[in-house]
């Protein structure tokens, strides 16, 4: 266990009611039905309203629909909320200073008491003291094309070095260089299985041309490895990647078209840091003419989708461990 865990555990000893359950997922964490936890950054950061908040609630009924509890986690008044009701989601989507906060500033808020939207990283924080094994995101953090001289790393590749929670997401969001994001992942132990897919996806397009390191087509056997994962002692998220469809993607060489020019507006303006991947998300979507915010939509359905289906295995894999350790 990790050291922000361990701090955070005895934080909760202290004070149970930090980590505040929605009553459907306590219930259904206590039955051993399958959760999937989501992130809630993209609610205020997002489309503007009410069509944040239509995908919000699209993408919990897209979970529900493959037999899964959504568990949207979020910071607000000093607590660390693990499912949202319709009520919470539209205060989300309707402020929009509800700033994004990373495990770094789990801390800060909590104590502060203000409200924040959980990215991947703070997101797994809170699955993983919840006890939720599966989280569903679109695309997720990697290591930057400019890595070697900025040093820009996403904090959810450290965070899956500290999280027992499979990931079932897209591949790495599409201004990321896909080869040295997978090289990380295998250096920090963290497994990469590609669903029913040989290439690693690359988020709004299909394939990124880079190999997933292995490709298995049966979700119980990708439970199975997961839980074989956790049971031998490894501490670290594992990776289950699928890509967008073809009808819903955007080809590869239209994305890396509007990228070089926004990397390169985006250097003249002096952006980096935290702001380099918003500035360049918004960039593509004007160069595409809005192409990729449908194209986000489709991947955060359909990705929803294959990991409520994935919990649903992975509850069924854990249920069938448990008996047989009786």
């Amino acid at each position: 266990m990790t050291a922000v865990t361990t701090a955070l555990h005895r934080a909760l000893a202290a004070d149970p009611d930090l980590l505040v359950l929605d009553e459907e997922v306590a219930e259904a964490l206590h039955e051993g039905r399958p959760v999937v936890a989501l992130e809630s950054s993209a609610i205020p950061q997002g489309p503007a309203f009410p069509a944040n908040l239509d995908l919000a609630l699209d993408i919990d009924a897209a979970v529900r629909a493959s037999g899964s509890v959504p568990a949207r986690i979020a910071l607000l008044g000093g607590k660390i909320l693990v499912g949202m009701d319709k009520d919470r989601l539209e205060q989300f989507a309707t402020d929009t200073s509800i700033p994004k906060v990373s495990t770094r500033g789990v801390g800060l808020t909590l104590a502060g008491g203000g409200a924040g939207g959980t990215t991947v990283s703070s997101s797994l924080l809170a699955a993983d003291l919840a006890g939720i094994p599966v989280f569903a995101v679109a695309g997720i953090g990697g290591v930057h094309r400019d890595a070697p001289q900025s040093f820009d790393i996403s904090a959810d590749l450290v965070q899956f070095t500290r999280s027992r929670t499979a990931v079932v997401c897209a591949g790495a969001k599409s201004m990321l260089h896909p080869a040295w994001t997978l090289e990380w992942l295998e250096t920090a132990g963290i497994p990469v299985i590609g669903y029913r897919c040989d290439d690693f996806p690359a988020y709004l397009s299909v394939s990124t041309g880079v190999r997933n390191p292995h490709r298995i087509d049966d979700l119980r056997e990708i439970a199975a490895v997961a839980a074989t994962h956790w049971q031998v002692g490894n501490e670290t998220s594992l990776l289950v990647t699928h890509p967008i469809s073809e009808a819903d993607g955007i080809p590869t060489a239209d994305i890396e078209a509007a990228l070089a020019d926004a990397t390169a507006l985006a250097e003249a303006a002096g952006v980096s840091g935290p702001a380099i991947t918003p500035y360049l998300l918004k960039a593509i979507a004007e160069a595409t003419e809005g192409r990729t915010s449908a194209a986000n939509r489709a991947v955060l359905l359909s990705t929803a989708t294959l990991a409520g289906e994935f919990a649903v295995q992975m509850s069924l894999e854990l249920a069938e461990r448990a008996g047989e350790s009786q």
